[in-house]
């Protein structure tokens, strides 16, 4: 959410900013907000006069009964009781007219950074650097589900008679490979400094509107039923909101942060070949990492973010590039976004593994995350990353570990995490 000071000095670069993310369908809230915050301003005014032309009128009440006038002071109380009555009903307006302005301002989406290429979807993100060399191994590269399989690592159909569609079964070495990844990115992260937490998976409404915009929401979150309560699609939701109305000294930030959580998402609209399987899934497990910190120290933070999710799946001999998200590919909130894709043999191109986004004050401003600095009191920056989501991840891992006789190897890196094995062999 931007500043509304910032909207009304200037409502035309809002509008370009819009343009930009190609939402003109929502340039007139631009108006729409700026009418309302004169009528807000127009109101509270009208409100705090009051307030104070009554505590005068108190103050007479109790000279004129010292005095003992009695029936001035009387006819002083009655017109107290009159406006407390006029009061009563500009408070109900002030808040309606407050409420209204703070719901367009949620829907309005923040400013982008420099940096962002001008672009209508993901098919115009910009790609920006490649780690490592993508490799097409001369034998045939199954569909990573039947890897699993061969592998005894995988149960689809149980898991479907369970749960339905989007949940799986793992097993065996898979499922001690996924824990192994989970670990070692943990590890990962705490030697890079970062502070190592297991969140609440689950989190109120006023901090799932504080993290992420109202299509965010439906698209992807689980509410639980009769409870003030959703379950979390990513540990960022319930970090973030960790911080929840609080003002952080200035010289305690950043807080780094990595956290492990199972994410739960809807995924509405997944369709087509590559979302059988584990591509797109109801449910998985994630390691992430989350930074607040002032405002000048951000960008820095941005690069550091993304480069650890490089570093990390170059460690596991995994090719990697990062793309520059455009500006139509941004979610609302963010002011900038990159993408980490993993190189896929079999598929013969990348695809995503992981995102790193700089949210700016947005997040900050909603949940009143706030940095005292000597007598200066600013909205904080929030950042976040995954470092490591599988299984996802493990489609890339396997793929590109995967030999001709169908076995995985096991980069050194990851061995002490899977009991000192080197491969991973097909049980016959």
């Amino acid at each position: 959410m931007i500043d509304i000071k910032f909207l009304r000095e200037n409502p035309d670069a809002v509008k370009e900013n819009m343009r930009k993310k190609y939402q003109e369908h929502k340039l007139h809230l631009v108006d729409d907000v700026l009418e309302l915050d004169v009528q807000s301003r127009t109101v509270k005014q009208q409100a705090d006069n009051l307030r104070s032309n009554r505590n005068k009128l108190s103050k007479e009440i109790g000279n004129l009964m010292k005095q003992g006038k009695r029936d001035e002071a009387n006819a002083v109380k009655e017109e107290v009781n009159r406006q407390a009555e006029e009061l009563k009903a500009l408070e109900a307006q002030e808040t309606e007219l407050s409420a209204k302005v703070t719901e367009i301002m949620m829907q309005i989406p923040q400013i982008i950074g420099e940096e962002v290429p001008i672009g209508k979807d993901d098919s115009e993100n910009v790609e920006i650097e490649r780690f490592g060399e993508p490799v097409v191994p001369d034998f045939e590269v199954p569909y990573h589900t039947d890897i699993m399989e061969r592998l005894n690592g995988i149960d689809l159909d149980s898991a479907r008679k369970v749960a339905g569609n989007g949940f799986y079964y793992l097993m065996g070495d898979i499922a001690r490979l996924h824990s192994a990844v989970i670990s070692y990115a943990r590890d990962f992260m705490i030697d890079r400094g970062f502070t190592y937490c297991v969140p609440p998976f689950m989190i109120r409404s006023n901090v799932v509107t504080g993290v992420m915009s109202f299509a965010e929401m439906d698209s992807m979150m689980y509410k639980i039923e009769g409870e003030d309560l959703y379950l979390i699609g990513t540990s960022e939701h319930s970090m973030i909101g960790k911080f929840i109305d609080t003002i952080n000294p200035a010289e305690s930030l950043p807080y780094t942060l990595t956290s492990y959580s199972p994410c739960f998402r809807k995924e509405k609209g997944a369709h087509g070949i590559e979302e059988r399987g584990v591509y797109r899934i109801h449910q998985f497990e994630k390691q992430e990492m989350i930074v607040v910190c002032k405002p000048e120290d951000s960008k820095m933070w941005f690069d550091k973010l993304w480069q650890n999710t490089v570093d990390l799946f170059r460690s596991m001999d995994i090719p990697v590039r990062t793309l520059e998200c455009c500006s139509g590919d941004l979610a609302d909130l963010k002011v900038r976004s990159l993408d980490v894709e993993a190189w896929s043999p079999r598929q013969k191109k990348y695809f995503e593994v992981g995102s790193c986004s700089n949210l700016g004050d947005a997040q900050a401003r909603r949940l009143k995350i706030r940095v005292a600095d000597g007598k200066n009191k600013y909205f904080a920056h929030t950042l976040n990353n995954t470092v490591v989501a599988p299984p996802r991840m493990l489609i890339a891992f396997l793929e590109n570990n995967l030999n001709a006789d169908g076995s995985i190897n096991i980069p050194v890196a990851l061995r002490p995490y899977m009991g000192g094995k080197d491969k991973i062999t097909v049980n016959k």
